[in-house]
């Protein structure tokens, strides 16, 4: 099942005017490296990156973002690019937008959070009421993001990747240490539990011969 738009943002060159996840990912590691690799001129591109594709719009010198996993395809991400373009200008004046300083524009988020859901749930009737006219995506390039990141870029972002991993076997191995702990307490007290019935058990089968409960007959 495609997981649908999962993040979207709005930059001017390499300063995030607004932005909008809907997971806890390293994206913005991502987007905040290959932010400022886009060359300034109007252009669509899609960058793949591992099972996610990067799609980006920029138009005016301002930059419309969004990351789909790959089973979304493009041309719903594209098309929510457009509506991101049109709603945009509209929310903000053309001064607001070339000096707002990085997140100044965040306001706009609740309109990323608001649309990401639309396209994702509904993307068939969210490309019929797009506005404007949506070029063909099959004209879009397509590029690997290691294609464009500096050597320290990925190695950074491998490290971000390789910590994460890590936290998580982690977090696993101390859940299950905490696990097997709290199964071996049982375990003891279950047997605790055995040998105490079994002492109770010798005692009244003794009481019962020797008279309970000093056990005089058995001491003459």
């Amino acid at each position: 099942m495609s997981l649908g738009i999962v993040y979207a943002l709005v930059a001017r060159g390499p300063i995030v005017l607004a932005e909008h996840s809907t997971t806890p990912t390293n994206f913005q590691q991502v987007t905040h490296a290959i932010l400022s690799k886009i060359p300034p001129n109007d252009s669509k591109l899609t960058y793949v990156y591992d099972r996610y594709l990067f799609h980006y719009i920029q138009s005016n010198n301002i930059v419309y973002l969004c990351i789909a996993d790959d089973k979304f395809g493009r041309r719903i991400p594209f098309a929510f690019l457009q509506d991101t373009i049109e709603r945009f200008v509209v929310a903000f004046t053309e001064a607001e937008i070339t000096t707002a300083q990085s997140m100044g524009l965040n306001s706009f988020a609740r309109t990323l959070a608001r649309q990401m859901d639309y396209f994702s749930r509904s993307p068939q009737d969210s490309i019929q009421n797009v506005r404007g006219e949506i070029s063909q995506v099959k004209d879009v390039m397509v590029q690997n993001i290691e294609r464009v990141l500096e050597r320290n870029d990925r190695i950074e972002i491998l490290i971000d990747k390789s910590n994460s991993l890590n936290n998580a076997a982690f977090a696993f191995r101390k859940r299950s240490t905490a696990l097997k702990r709290k199964y071996w307490w049982r375990n003891q007290k279950l047997v605790a539990l055995v040998v105490f019935a079994v002492v109770v058990f010798v005692y009244l089968l003794v009481a019962s011969a020797c008279g309970f409960p000093t056990l005089s007959k058995c001491r003459s």
